[in-house]
C-alpha cells in the first residue's frame, strides 16, 4: 500500500476517535461500545508503531479525552491525567508483567505486588488543596488542562473542603471519580440516560445550585502534583485518604501474582449487579511508589497501571410481554418487554429478539428467565433462556403470519444468493398502506440524514399522526400551523421555530432527497452512488419506466436487490404520487459535477479479484478522486479490467471477448505514477 494511501486509512481513524472523544467527555453520549472504541485505539497505536511517518496531535497515544468546554475556565493540571492503557484477558495481564520484569531488570520469578482497584464508570476530577484547604477542581479536559468546575464540586458531601490532619501534605492534587449511586439514579431517569451521563450534566451546569440538588458522590484513588507526602506505596496512600475524610473503593486490594488477579476479577465481576454503583473494569497499580517512578510513563499512559476490562455488561430478568414492532420496510421485529434491570448504569425495559427464526432457536416464551447483555449503547438483546425456571404450563411463542398494523399475510423474501428464506417476516402490504410502515417511513423522512428538520422528531410524526395530520411526507409542507399553535405544549414560538425548519428544508441534496424516500436497500450509500450517476431528479423520475432501470446495473455497487427494490418502488401509485407532490415543494438540487481533470478522466474500471495492500473500498476511491468512473459489469463501456490475485475467470474472459484491456494492480496504479 502507498504512503499515500496508509496516511488516508491512519487519519480517517483519527477523525473517527477524536469524534467518539468529542461525544463522550464533551456531550456526554457513549456512542460506541467500550470494546469498538477500544479496538479502534490499538488499531491508531499499531499503525504508529509499523509506519513511523503516522503522527497526530489527536493520536491516542498523544491525547487523553477531549479538549476543555468552552463554558468554564481552562486551567492547566499541575500534573497530567494520564489514560491507562487495557487489558482484557489473562495473556494480556501476563504481557503486562512481562515487559515491568524486562525494564526493571530483575528475574522471571520476581513477585511484584499489586494495589487491584475496581474502575468505578463516572466522571474524573482533580482537587487541588493548599495547606489542607480545598481550593480548586478541574475536571479532566484533555489531561493537560480541566474545566475549573470548583462551585460544582464543592457542592459534593464527599469532599472534605478542610483537612486538619497533621500529616496531609502541604500541597496535594487530590484526583478520583464523581458518580451517582444507581439507587439515587433511580429518581433521575427522565431526566438522564444513565448515571454516568447525570454526573457529568450535573458537574457542568453553570449554575452550582442546580448542581447540589443531584445527589452526586465522590471516591479517591489517587494524586497528581504533591510537596510534602511521605508514604512509600498505593495501598499507604489508599488508607491515609480515609483518614484524611476522603471516601474509597470498598473492593479494593493488595495482590500478588496472575493467577490471583484473575481470581478476584472474576469474584468482582459475578458481584457487579450487588453494586450501587457502576465498574468497568479493575486497574492495577504497581504498589511500590519507588517502582512506579523507576518505570515512568510511555506517552500519555503511565507503563506502571493497566485497566482490565470486564465483559459486555449482562443482566438476568424476566419477559412480561413479547410485542411486534414493524419497520419502515415492513420488518416485523419482536421485542421483549421484561421486568426492568439496571445494565451498565442503563435502566433496560425493553430488549430485541431479532427475528421468528431467532425466537425459534433459543425457544424463549413469555414469563421465561433471561439472560440479557447489552454492550456498549448497542440495543440489548437476550442471550439465553434458564430453562430450569420455566413455568410448567408455558407456551411456545406463535410469530404472527398477520401484519399485526394492518392485517395483511406477512411473507418471508426468498435469498437468490443464499437458495434460503430469509429470516425477516415482513408485511406485505406496499409502505403508506400500512399505518405503521408508513409511520415509520415518515420518521425516517424527516431524520438527521434524511430531511433533518429539525424539531420534527418521532414523537412530534407519532401525535401528528394520532390527529391526522398526517398522512404521506408532502403533508409536512401544508401542515395547519394555526391548529399546532392550539395544540397543548405548542405557543407562537415554537410553531414559528417548526415552520423555518420545515422550510430550510424544502432545499436538499439529490442524495439526501433519495435516501429520504425510504427505498428498501437504497441506504446513505447508495444514494450517493444513484446521485452521482443519475445527477438529477428528473433522470431518477424516468425510472418509473422500466427500461431505463437495467442502465442502474453498470453503477457498481448497485445489483439486482436495489434494482427490484426501486422497481417494486415504482410500482405503487402512492409512490408515485409522493414523488409528483414533492417535486411540486421541494427544491432538489442536481448531483454535483465530478472532477474531471484527473488522471483517469472518462475512463471506465471494473475490479476483480483480491489486491495487494489495498482494499476494493480503497481501490474505488483512488479510481473516483482522479476522475475515473467505476461499473459492474463487463461491457463495451468498460475500457480497463483490473484483476488482483485469484480473479473471477468468467469477468476475464469475458473482457477479453470485448477487447476490454486487462490490467494488472501494478500496471493500474503506474498509471497513477503510484506503487503499491
Amino acid at each position: 500500500m502507498s504512503d499515500d494511501l496508509i496516511k488516508k486509512k491512519y487519519n480517517k481513524k483519527i477523525k473517527l476517535l477524536n469524534n467518539y472523544n468529542k461525544k463522550y467527555y464533551d456531550q456526554n453520549i457513549s456512542e460506541v461500545s467500550d470494546t469498538i472504541y477500544d479496538n479502534l485505539k490499538r488499531e491508531i497505536i499499531n499503525l504508529e508503531k509499523k509506519y513511523n511517518f503516522l503522527k497526530s496531535l489527536n493520536s491516542p497515544q498523544v491525547n487523553v479525552g477531549y479538549k476543555p468546554s468552552k463554558n468554564f475556565k481552562k486551567i492547566a493540571h499541575r500534573a497530567p491525567m494520564l489514560s491507562l492503557a487495557n487489558a482484557f484477558n489473562e495473556d494480556d495481564l501476563i504481557n503486562f508483567e512481562k515487559k515491568i520484569i524486562n525494564f526493571l531488570n530483575k528475574k522471571k520469578d520476581y513477585q511484584i505486588e499489586y494495589s487491584a482497584e475496581p474502575k468505578i464508570d463516572g466522571i474524573s476530577a482533580s482537587l487541588i488543596y493548599k495547606n489542607g484547604k480545598f481550593i480548586t477542581g478541574l475536571s479532566r479536559g484533555d489531561g493537560k488542562e480541566g474545566e475549573d468546575i470548583t462551585e460544582n464540586l464543592k457542592t459534593i458531601k464527599d469532599i472534605p473542603p478542610s483537612i486538619l490532619n497533621k500529616n496531609f501534605p502541604q500541597e496535594i492534587d487530590i484526583r478520583g471519580e464523581v458518580f451517582i449511586k444507581n439507587s439515587d439514579f433511580k429518581k433521575l431517569t427522565n431526566k438522564f440516560a444513565n448515571p454516568r451521563n447525570a454526573a457529568s450534566g450535573s458537574l457542568r451546569q453553570k449554575d452550582s445550585k442546580e448542581t447540589k440538588k443531584i445527589p452526586l458522590n465522590f471516591i479517591a484513588y489517587t494524586f497528581g502534583h504533591e510537596r510534602g507526602l511521605k508514604i512509600e506505596t498505593q495501598n499507604e496512600f489508599l488508607e491515609k485518604l480515609e483518614m484524611w475524610g476522603f471516601k474509597t473503593n470498598p473492593f479494593n486490594k493488595t495482590i500478588k501474582g496472575i493467577k490471583n488477579l484473575i481470581k478476584n476479577y472474576n469474584d468482582i465481576e459475578k458481584k457487579r449487579d450487588e453494586l450501587d454503583f457502576d465498574i468497568d473494569g479493575i486497574v492495577y497499580k504497581i504498589n511500590n511508589f519507588g517502582l512506579q517512578k523507576r518505570l515512568g510513563n510511555i506517552a500519555n499512559a503511565p507503563r506502571w497501571a493497566i485497566a482490565h476490562k470486564f465483559s459486555a455488561n449482562s443482566s438476568i430478568s424476566k419477559i412480561k410481554k413479547i410485542e411486534i414492532q414493524i419497520g419502515r420496510t415492513g420488518a416485523l421485529t419482536p421485542v421483549a418487554k421484561i421486568k426492568p434491570v439496571n445494565i451498565g448504569g442503563v435502566v433496560v425495559s425493553n430488549a430485541t429478539l431479532h427475528n421468528e427464526d431467532e425466537i425459534n432457536r433459543k425457544d424463549i416464551r413469555i414469563g421465561d428467565t433471561v439472560l440479557i447483555e447489552r454492550a456498549g449503547d448497542v440495543i440489548p438483546h437476550v442471550i439465553s433462556v434458564d430453562l430450569n425456571l420455566r413455568d410448567k404450563n408455558s407456551k411456545k411463542f406463535i410469530f404472527p403470519k398477520n401484519c399485526p398494523s394492518c392485517g395483511s399475510k406477512t411473507v418471508k423474501d426468498f435469498n437468490l444468493t443464499t437458495k434460503k428464506e430469509d429470516s425477516v417476516r415482513r408485511c406485505s402490504r406496499d409502505g403508506y398502506e400500512c399505518e405503521k410502515m408508513a409511520i415509520e417511513k415518515i420518521k425516517h423522512f424527516v431524520s438527521k440524514e434524511a430531511l433533518n428538520i429539525e424539531g420534527f422528531g418521532k414523537k412530534i410524526v407519532e401525535k401528528f399522526w394520532d390527529l391526522k395530520l398526517i398522512r404521506l411526507p408532502q403533508d409536512i409542507f401544508k401542515l395547519d400551523f394555526n391548529k399546532i399553535e392550539n395544540l397543548e405544549g405548542w405557543g407562537q414560538l415554537s410553531v414559528a421555530n417548526l415552520k423555518y425548519s420545515i422550510e430550510l428544508r424544502k432545499n436538499i441534496s439529490f442524495e439526501k432527497f433519495i435516501f429520504a424516500l425510504g427505498i428498501r436497500h437504497i441506504g446513505l450509500e447508495n444514494a450517493k452512488l444513484l446521485s452521482k450517476n443519475l445527477k438529477s431528479l428528473k433522470n431518477f423520475l424516468s425510472l418509473s419506466n422500466k427500461n431505463n432501470l437495467y442502465e442502474l446495473l453498470n453503477i457498481d455497487g448497485i445489483g439486482e436487490t436495489q434494482i427490484n427494490s426501486i422497481k417494486n418502488f415504482f410500482l405503487s401509485k402512492t409512490n408515485l404520487k409522493v414523488l409528483r407532490d414533492l417535486e411540486k415543494v421541494l427544491k432538489v438540487n442536481d448531483a454535483k459535477i465530478q472532477k474531471v481533470d484527473g488522471k483517469l478522466n472518462n475512463k471506465t474500471f471494473m475490479l476483480t479479484g483480491k489486491l495487494e495492500g489495498m482494499s476494493r473500498a480503497e481501490a474505488k476511491s483512488l479510481i473516483e478522486e482522479n476522475s475515473g468512473s467505476i461499473v459492474s459489469n463487463v461491457s463495451k463501456k468498460l475500457d480497463y479490467l483490473i484483476t488482483g490475485d485469484k480473479p473471477t475467470k468468467r469477468k476475464v474472459d469475458s473482457a477479453k471477448e470485448m477487447n476490454v484491456q486487462i490490467l494488472t494492480q501494478s500496471e493500474w496504479l503506474k498509471m497513477l505514477n503510484k506503487t503499491t
